[in-house]
């Protein structure tokens, strides 16, 4: 599996690398921001998510790689901006000084904003291929990332803090603030690849429950790793009272929900063959990271 996360993570790069403003192009400070973002370390497993569904579906996954760079590039300015004072107001991301930090918050605010910008005008170029509309690659995307997903969903997160536990609104909270956004990546691959009907709807599936596993895997990070190991400061969701599957459940509880989603995952793909062993195989990694 590592061996396969790290071909698809070079391929990945290399297509940001080649869609991203060069560092030396005016304004030079805010590309370099975003360059500083982009390329400061990260899984890219929502990219990689959206190629390999993109394969199971039958489809070249080269096909895919702007697309995954656009979700990627999406997916950055979320953590720029989920970092910045007015937000969770963390200091490192990945190991290093987080945007603000590095560059001042209304640059860090400005290379958000632009990495947001570039991903829609990287899938402007793409067309989806039938039977789906021409659009649809860019509808999936801005569908999973305003009020009704990401945006939405950190608005929730930062309105639940130091309120009463609540199963449902927990989980409207991890639906839009992260699943959403990796059933569209999830999607999209599928879409590139002219998927059916019925193909689509399980890999939705898969998505959304590896997207609620994975934000379970990050509540539980957050109590049990150190800052060497994720990169990030540890205890940070109990010292700003965060409304988590930890706070709710306990360590044990979440494990046990985040297995549970896993398991749901891979049922999911129960209709597919060996083309989609490297998703069941992503799957069980979201649990057993440790960052």
């Amino acid at each position: 599996m590592a061996g396969y996360l790290e071909e698809r993570r070079k391929q990945v790069d290399e297509a940001l690398d080649r869609l991203l403003p060069r560092e030396d192009e005016p304004p030079a400070k805010l590309h370099q921001a975003m360059r500083y973002s982009v390329f400061g370390g990260g899984k890219r497993l929502r990219p990689i998510l959206c190629l390999a569904c993109a394969a199971a579906a039958g489809g070249d996954p080269r096909r895919a790689l702007a697309p995954a760079a656009a979700i990627e590039c999406l997916h950055t300015y979320t953590l720029i901006h989920d970092d910045l004072p007015s937000m969770d107001d963390d200091a490192l991301r990945r190991g290093r000084p987080t945007a603000h930090i590095a560059f001042g918050e209304a640059n860090a605010i400005l290379a958000g904003d632009s990495l947001l910008t570039l991903a829609f005008e990287i899938l402007a170029w793409e067309t989806a291929p039938a039977p789906y509309a021409p659009g649809q690659l860019i509808h999936e995307l801005a569908s999973a990332s305003g009020s009704r997903g990401v945006a939405g969903g950190q608005y929730e997160d930062l309105s639940a803090e130091n309120g009463a536990p609540d199963e449902a609104r927990l989980t409207a909270i991890h639906l839009n603030k992260t699943a959403k956004l990796i059933r569209a990546a999830c999607r999209i691959g599928a879409v590139s690849a002219g998927a059916s009907a019925g193909a689509l709807e399980a890999f939705s599936l898969y998505g959304e429950n590896a997207g609620l596993a994975f934000q379970v895997a990050d509540d539980i990070l957050n109590v049990t790793s150190t800052p060497e190991q994720l990169g990030k400061a540890v205890g940070s969701d109990a010292a700003h009272g965060k409304l988590t599957c930890v706070s709710l459940h306990g360590l044990d509880g979440a494990r046990r929900r985040g297995d549970e989603l896993v398991d749901r995952a891979i049922r999911a793909l129960a209709v597919f063959d060996a083309a989609a062993e490297p998703l069941r195989a992503i799957a069980r990694f979201i649990m057993d990271r440790r960052t």
